[in-house]
């Protein structure tokens, strides 16, 4: 609760350091230390010191997991700021406002990850979705930007509608909106039950850019400033997909029989339209919109599952892919250049920088020794776990396989391709690269020792 309530505050104080404040590097250091802030409140929070009590009425429950996927949501800010904070001055003047939003998603965020009320739910989903909106149409001198700002925001206010529905359906048939009061299981359910689950899995299907529900997320992700694409693929994606989770596992976990094969099949849409489309993708940026459909595909698995090989999976999962995309967006939005052969011979140029690219890149398509292939690991092994619909199982694995075909097309650019790639990037953006390149390592090597016990502990 701690880190909801400062996370408010920090938003407010940005705001304030936007007029206070005449040096864009202060303002980047006030938010850097902000976000510091928020993660040793957070830590201590985990640890059982509570700096500020508050009564949430029963309404938001900030147990162990809810702590510690706000550890993750909040360390992987806290990489991006220092990987990207300089680059967000590219995306407009309101340098401090953006700092602003970006505290307010997170408070939003958390939110998602602890709600025990579905009015909490849709109010904290709608914090983060507000400021996205406006963060994607940042570089108001850039057409595409405009675009994908009211594209983005007619679809999801689209979507909102849909989520709203289905919560009233819900709320029609249980008669409350707290999850513990909702007991929608047994064996007469009702038509308004169904519909409104099937109207919350579809909303947050959009949300999460799942297939058949994605065909906003290339144009916006393209369309969007480079710097807050990072922003909103990896952190905000990781959240939605907590409280996704969330949701239908307190929810409708009674169901699970009713939603399983829906979910199933929602999963394999999605990992066939990301990676089959990706690959014929010539622009990185527009290949990485695609990959992140593919990526939702993955992390899917753990909704589907349910179990706690899932929810484990999905902490690893945020974690991995969060820091192996902030990496590759943190390069990209320093380059001039977004198609493949704008990286060739990056290697020569830059041999550090490309290295620690490869390092991401092989995170994501799963390679062994990376976080990436970790995680990749736990979502099969918990879809094998349930015992139901061994194709997904092996669809998946098929799918992961073609992804690597157009992953490892940047890696040949940079290393076998005759080019003159140019990047600037100084010592600072070098050692942070380096330093989460060896944390996406770290987090593969741990395998069944120190990181599954202390995930374990906290489910």
């Amino acid at each position: 609760m701690n880190a909801l309530f400062f996370s408010a505050i920090f938003g407010v104080i940005m705001m304030f350091s936007a007029v206070l404040l005449r040096q864009k590097s202060a303002m980047r250091a006030l938010a850097i230390a902000g976000m510091l802030f928020l993660l040793l409140v957070n830590i201590l929070e985990m640890n059982g010191t509570v700096l500020i009590h508050f009564n949430t009425a029963g309404m938001m429950e900030f147990d162990r997991f809810a702590l510690l996927v706000n550890t993750i949501l909040i360390s992987s800010t806290l990489i991006y700021f220092l990987l990207s904070a300089r680059d967000i001055e590219k995306a407009g003047q309101d340098y401090g406002e953006y700092f602003t939003l970006i505290f307010f998603i997170l408070a939003g965020s958390f939110l998602v990850a602890s709600f025990k009320s579905l009015l909490i739910f849709f109010l904290g989903i709608e914090i983060i979705s507000i400021p996205l909106y406006i963060l994607t149409g940042a570089d108001k001198r850039n057409l595409k930007s405009n675009e994908a700002s009211l594209k983005y925001f007619l679809m999801g206010v689209f979507s909102t509608g849909i989520m709203l529905m289905g919560i009233t359906l819900i709320y029609g048939a249980a008669g409350s909106f707290e999850v513990a009061k909702l007991n929608l299981g047994g064996e007469n359910v009702s038509a308004l039950t169904i519909a409104g689950m099937l109207l919350l899995l579809f909303s947050m299907s959009f949300k999460v850019s799942a297939a058949p529900f994605h065909f906003w997320t290339p144009d916006v992700y393209d369309g969007a400033p480079t710097v807050f694409t990072s922003f909103m693929a990896t952190i905000v994606k990781a959240a939605l997909f907590i409280g996704f989770i969330r949701l239908f596992d307190e929810s409708f976990g009674a169901l699970s029989a009713t939603w399983q094969l829906w979910v199933a099949v929602l999963t394999a849409a999605t990992l066939f339209v990301g990676n089959i489309t990706a690959v014929f993708q010539q622009s990185v940026k527009r290949m990485l919109s695609y990959s992140s459909i593919a990526q939702a595909g993955f992390m899917l698995m753990a909704l589907f599952a349910m179990n706690n090989a899932a929810k484990e999976g999905i902490l690893l999962y945020a974690a991995a892919y969060s820091l192996a995309t902030i990496g590759i967006f943190a390069v990209l939005a320093r380059m001039s250049d977004y198609t493949f052969e704008g990286f060739n011979g990056l290697a020569r140029q830059q041999p550090l920088i490309a290295a620690t690219l490869t390092i991401c890149i092989l995170s994501l398509a799963g390679i062994p020794l990376t976080a990436g292939f970790l995680a990749k690991f736990y979502m099969l092994k918990a879809v094998l776990t349930t015992g139901a619909h061994f194709w997904l199982l092996i669809f998946a694995v098929l799918m992961a396989a073609v992804s690597a075909y157009y992953y490892f097309r940047v890696i040949q650019a940079m290393y076998f391709k005759e080019g003159n790639a140019t990047i600037s990037a100084n010592t600072t953006f070098k050692t942070t690269l380096v330093v989460l390149a060896a944390l996406i390592i770290l987090l593969g090597l741990f395998r069944e020792s120190y990181l599954t016990g202390f995930i374990l502990d906290r489910i």
